[in-house]
Parts: C-alpha cells; structure tokens; sequence
C-alpha cells in the first residue's frame, strides 16, 4: 500500500490524493446514484473505496458493475459491524492524503470534493478538516429543504458541542493521519445499540485538538427515507446524549458554562427526536431537565402547541393536501446541474447571540491552552 501511495503521490504532485469512503449496507436502492456522484467530481485525484457492510441485497453487484468502468473503484466487503467499523476499514485501506466520507445513500454536487481540497490544503496542519453545508433530499433525489445555515471555522469545540455544524455523514473531508491518530470512529455506540451519532462523536473528537474549516455552500444531498438511519429517532436521541456525555468526561477542562450549555442544546435535540418517535416517558423525563435549565423553553413549548391547536381548527373544512401538490409546484433535483446556494443568514435570537458569543470566547481561551502552533494561522 505504500508503494501505491508513493507512486499516486507523484502522479497528483500538484493534486493530493483523496480517499472516498462509502460505508454501504443494504443500500442497492441508491448506491448507483451515490457512486455517480463521486465519480462525476471535477476533482479526478481520486480513489473510491466501497466498504460493503455485510449486505444482503445486490450492493455488491451494483459496485463491482459500476467499478468495471471505472479503476477507481474498489469494493471491500466485511461481515457486518456497523457503520463505524466500515468507515474504520475504510480508512485502514485508504492511500490518499486526505479521506472524505459519503454514505452510500447521500449525493455529492461535482465541485464537492475540489472547494474542499482547496479550501484544507492551503492551511497548515493543525487545521484537521474541512465541511460543507448540505440540502435535504427525499427518495427522488428532489431537495425537501435547507439544511442548517449556521457555520464556524477554526477552533470550535465548544461551540460544536451546542451548534454541531457539520450536521450528516457526508459533509467532512479530514487529513488521513489525523483520522488515524484520533482513533478513528467508535463502534463502541452501534454495540450498545444506540449507534447513529457516531459522527458527532468523530467531529467532537477532532474538534477538541484541531482547527476546522468550512466551505459555506451547500455541497451535499442528505437524503432522509424511512429506512434511514436517522429515521430512527429513538436512537438518535440516545445517541446524541451518550456522545455529548463521553465527549464532556474527556474534556473536563471545559467551564462549567460551556457543560452546561452543552448539556441543555443536546437534552432539547434528544427530546424533539423522542418526541417524533412517540416516546411519552421519556420525552417528559428529557422536558423535565429542560425545564430546570431553560423553563423559557418549556413555554415557548405550551405556547407553541396552543397555537398549531387555534391553526388546526382554523383549516377545519379548508382543502387537504401538501400546498405544494395542489399549486402543481415541482421540487428541484440535486444534482450536477443545480448551482450551489449563497449562504442565508441565519435566524439567531439574541439569546442565542449571545451564548455564541459567550461561547466563542470559551473557544479562544481553549485554543490559547493548546500552545503555539507552528506556520500558525
């Protein structure tokens, strides 16, 4: 594998290999169109390696179809172990000096990779990775809506911890030895059975020692299908609150204002997913430690639900359906011919201003702790 690293390295002198890891488990449906994305990308220093998660389906086939046109495409294939071992796999297996992440049902805009690439290799080594913004996509590849508009660059943990900027699997490009030397993804998670955040965890991993960058467009097509894995929010929410909780115990240098808040975003993020899963009890055990440290937010909650009720009763009688549907309204698709959108400003309160501001200046003090940085930027 060295020999290969070498040998691409001096091919792509001026162009440094990526390594493109699709951890794919049962995912014929949409692997095709996945796989299309990455190979339609303008940045062709490119090796893409398809980590085969112990399908039962034709993910398999489809691959190895694709990969027959195109040498840049490998398959590996492992018993399953979980999201987190297969991007690990991935990893190990992977030649190039950076690695970028794309789940095997998520589409890539074609300028993905190289806005990326430009916007990481011109920093200097302590700037670990690199994200982009995302739009939401359904089955038909068609974009439901925006994803989050809020960003930040540099050393943003604290932060992170409240905002959780990258926001899906596919938006992260990250040097490979960094990956390497944080240890990588934990499946530690999907053992326990509350895998689905493992990124986060990856994210607040690297977060906690380096720099991140951000190319503030909208790069990448997260689909949300109910066979998805954050369709199950049951799941989600635990996840979230086990991630944020590890992440806290390994970095007790972290104020006591920063845990808290931390603690607060992630305990109404768990809640909204219990919510959506139908789980009474545990959505008002998570409402009730909302509520001792937000109960601002607690009646935002009562006012909010007295609201839709005057709405609902309003519409009794009015037409149903989606008024997309009868104003004969199509969605736009994502795909290569789509521009990348301008960033919109996003709808801060200024509460919330305020405890990013407060926020930020935890992560200039954290950052200062690290030490001086060489070729700092």
């Amino acid at each position: 594998m060295l020999s290969d690293k070498d040998r691409r390295d001096t091919v792509h002198s001026d162009r440094p290999l990526v390594s493109v890891v699709i951890p794919a488990f049962n995912a014929s449906t949409y692997i095709e169109r996945t796989l299309r994305s990455a190979v339609r990308q303008t940045y062709d220093a490119l090796e893409i390696i398809v980590v085969n998660d112990g399908s039962m389906d034709h993910t398999a086939k489809v691959v190895e179809q694709i990969a027959a046109s195109d040498s840049r495409i490998r398959l590996l294939s492992t018993l399953n172990r979980g999201v987190a071992a297969a991007r690990n796999t991935g990893i190990e297996a992977s030649s190039g000096r950076f690695v970028a992440f794309l789940d095997a049902d998520d589409l890539w805009h074609p300028t993905e990779i190289e806005k990326q690439v430009n916007a990481l290799n011109r920093l200097p080594s302590h700037w670990a990775a690199v994200y982009t913004l995302h739009y939401i996509i359904n089955e038909d590849d068609e974009i439901v809506r925006p994803g989050s508009s809020d960003v930040a660059r540099g050393y943003i943990y604290a932060r992170h911890l409240n905002v959780k900027y990258v926001g899906n699997g596919s938006a992260l490009l990250v040097r490979r030895d960094v990956a390497l030397a944080i240890g990588g993804f934990d499946g530690s998670y999907a053992a326990a059975g509350i895998g689905g955040c493992e990124d986060l965890d990856f994210e607040l991993k690297l977060a906690a020692p380096y720099f991140i960058e951000v190319v503030p467009e909208r790069l990448v097509g997260y689909r949300k299908h109910p066979g998805s894995m954050s369709s199950d929010h049951l799941r989600m929410g635990k996840s979230a609150l086990e991630v944020v909780r590890r992440s806290l115990a390994a970095n007790p240098q972290l104020p006591r204002y920063a845990i808290g808040s931390a603690i607060d975003a992630t305990q109404k993020y768990a809640f909204w997913e219990f919510r959506q899963a139908r789980r009474t009890c545990l959505s008002l055990v998570t409402i009730g430690a909302i509520l001792r440290s937000d109960p601002c937010f607690v009646v935002w909650l009562v006012l909010q639900k007295c609201l839709r009720g005057i709405q609902l009763c309003l519409r009794l009688g009015t037409t149903s359906g989606n008024l997309e549907d009868q104003l004969g309204m199509k969605r736009s698709k994502f795909d290569g011919h789509i521009a990348p959108s301008c960033l919109e400003c996003p709808k801060e309160t200024p509460r919330l201003r305020r405890r990013l501001m407060r926020l930020a200046a935890v992560d200039a003090k954290l950052s200062s702790a690290l030490g001086p940085r060489t070729n700092g930027t």
